[in-house]
């Protein structure tokens, strides 16, 4: 009896073409919708996640200053000292390694060809603080960051659009008014999310870079790598006060420093993609809402324009259960379809989308299936009206009716 109910109801669908597909645009556009805006959420975390694994999960980033800026209109806070570098590391547990850095731009030049980067002065902890891998070449030795010769490490970016996509390593190229050896070539991050991208910087021992480009001992940042075995919040505090002691702020006064926690970062950021990702899905899925209204609609006038067929199937023995079931099936067929292409119009959307996004594609069976599920749930809830009203009907009255 269900195959051939299925039957009559698939008959009737293809009766009228334009108008079941009509009647499903409302399930297409919220399936695809809700996958779509679900799976590019989701690869959006993932990505931030993965940008911030690579800048490391257990860092502390000191600057001067209440904020990524000044902090205010005052004057601007004075930068740390070598000597900061070395306390940190010898008085606050829990601390792996220490990085201070000093950073300056120039135009690079090779052979005609010329890039303006970021440089970035640090000592071989740097590597220890945030894992790097090298593509190529070897990191500082101690005689060349104590010497301070002026040698570097450069990023992808720089490679490909100075040395065209040549070995660069072993080679010399000048950056302002210096001639650098290049020693060695980071492997590639890409972009990140807040802070443009990561692999346009040429990376020198620190003292190079104070001598030939800052012209000051000065330290504008300091990373600080904390063991696993310690709690970031414990590190932070105790690091708050030893550069609070320091830099002779007591009482109530304010920090002229901040501490960044990358791990705090991660989660908020985290947090916040997933929060908008709910909230868009949940916009998405109104329009299920809206495409079960008139699966419900367009049923109830499906039952007025067949009432004279619903009398004469009554009229010839079949009960009411059948009548019932039968346009439940419509319904649930029309939804089910329409969940079908939502979810292939959902696939064609992520795999444009993604590359532009910049972030994985990556398939989630949990929300395809759900969002499936959900299309034909809502074919049984507003098509049982409808078909309640078609089975109901009294025989005598439908074979009147014109």
């Amino acid at each position: 009896m269900l195959g051939t109910t299925f039957l009559l109801a698939l008959r009737s669908i293809l009766r009228h073409k334009l108008r079941s597909f009509l009647t499903t645009l409302g399930i297409i556009i919220g399936v695809g919708a809700v996958v779509t805006m679900v799976t590019l959420g989701k690869a959006t975390t993932a990505a931030v996640q993965q940008q911030m694994a690579a800048l490391g999960t257990n860092i502390l980033q000191v600057r001067p200053g209440q904020g990524f800026g000044r902090g205010g209109g005052g004057p601007r806070p004075p930068d740390f000292e070598p000597a900061d570098v070395t306390a940190i590391q010898q008085q606050v547990a829990g601390v792996t390694a220490v990085a201070p850095q000093a950073q300056s731009t120039a135009t690079a030049i090779y052979e005609g060809a010329n890039w303006s980067t970021t440089i970035n002065g640090t000592t071989s902890a740097y590597f220890k603080v945030q894992p790097w891998p090298l593509s190529a070449g070897r990191l500082f030795t101690p005689a060349e960051e104590s010497a301070g010769k002026a040698v570097c490490i450069i990023g992808s970016t720089v490679e490909k659009n100075l040395f065209r996509g040549g070995e660069s390593v072993g080679k010399r190229f000048r950056i302002g008014a210096v001639s650098c050896d290049v020693i060695g070539t980071l492997s590639t991050r890409g972009q990140a999310g807040f802070g443009g991208d990561q692999d346009d910087v040429v990376i020198m021992p620190l003292k190079t870079v104070q001598r030939r480009f800052t012209g000051s001992t000065d330290i504008r940042t300091i990373l600080v790598g904390v063991d696993e075995s310690f709690a970031t919040s414990q590190v932070q505090a105790a690091l708050t006060d030893l550069l609070r002691d320091r830099r002779h702020i007591s009482g109530g006064k304010e920090n002229d420093f901040n501490i960044f926690d990358t791990k705090q970062i991660s989660d908020t950021l985290t947090g916040t993609t997933t929060l908008l990702t709910r909230i868009v899905a949940a916009v998405a899925g109104i329009s299920l809402v809206v495409g079960g209204i008139g699966i419900m609609n367009i049923m109830l006038v499906s039952v007025t324009e067949r009432t004279r067929e619903i009398g004469i199937r009554l009229a010839i023995g079949a009960i009411a259960r059948e009548v019932l079931l039968q346009f439940l099936v419509e319904a649930v067929v029309l939804s089910c379809l329409g969940g079908i292409i939502g979810l292939l119009i959902a696939q064609l959307a992520i795999a444009i989308a993604t590359p532009l996004m910049q972030v994985p594609w990556t398939f989630d069976p949990q929300i395809n299936v759900f969002a499936f599920l959900i299309s034909a749930l809502i074919g049984v809830v507003f098509g049982y009206f409808p078909a309640r009203r078609a089975a109901g009907l009294n025989p005598i009255d439908a074979l009147r009716h014109e």
